[in-house]
């Protein structure tokens, strides 16, 4: 089950979604975060904190979680 992390935009960056999510506290730690730290995008491996996450996108952490992109209500 994917918790899910609201937006009102059209997309968000990884780095953003990640301290939204409360995985970080500020979006800055997300380069250390992803150099150390599995994170997937849709299945995929990913390592750029400027990746853009659409609705619909599910990121998975194995240390935190699997969290999905909806829109914000």
């Amino acid at each position: 089950m994917s918790e899910p992390i609201e937006i009102s935009t059209e997309y968000i960056q990884l780095g953003q979604f990640l301290k939204l999510a409360n995985v970080l506290e500020t979006g800055g730690m997300a380069k250390w975060f992803l150099a150390e730290y599995e994170v997937y995008v849709n299945g995929d491996l990913e390592s750029r904190r400027g990746r853009k996450l659409y609705l619909g996108d599910v990121v998975e952490i194995p240390e935190a979680g699997t969290f999905e992109v909806v829109r914000e209500e």
